[in-house]
């Protein structure tokens, strides 16, 4: 079975480079898809433009969503991801610098299933409460998967 994979919304690239590498020491080998902003999200995700080979771009398992992205902000991904039902099993965890109490609660509100700050570590992704590697072996996931902190 090929590993699902993990769709990473991020727009800064030391971000990015910092979650594979906390991705990689929590010992989650998922192949990892990267786009900058939000409306190359929802493309992405509806499979449509440069995206449209599913193939090439399969439907993500996990989505990790900044919230601060230019255009379209992670708020409005999720929003948008709510309303449609061919992604209801995509996990949705936000992943951001706020830890504004308005903005966990707001994603949360938006369908979001995990809400963790960065910088994202190892230790954030091996946490029994937050283990993605049950998410990313296909196994059933109760909705609350992650908690906030």
């Amino acid at each position: 079975m090929e590993a699902m994979p993990i769709l990473l919304v991020e727009d800064n690239e030391d971000d990015v480079i910092l979650i594979q590498y906390a991705l990689e020491e929590a010992g989650i080998g998922n192949p990892v898809h990267v786009v900058e902003s939000g409306e190359e999200a929802i493309a992405y995700l509806s499979a449509s433009g440069k995206y449209s080979d599913r193939h090439e771009f399969p439907l993500p398992r996990v989505v990790f969503l900044d919230l601060k992205l230019p255009g379209k902000s992670g708020h409005d991904v999720l929003k948008w991801m709510t309303q449609r039902e061919s992604l209801n099993d995509v996990i949705r965890v936000v992943l951001t610098g706020s830890d504004d109490p308005l903005d966990l609660k707001k994603s949360y509100d938006l369908g979001a299933n995990g809400y963790l700050t960065k910088p994202l570590t190892p230790e954030q992704l091996r946490h029994p409460s937050r283990n993605l590697r049950t998410v990313l072996l296909g196994r059933p996931i109760p909705r609350d998967l992650v908690s906030a902190h």
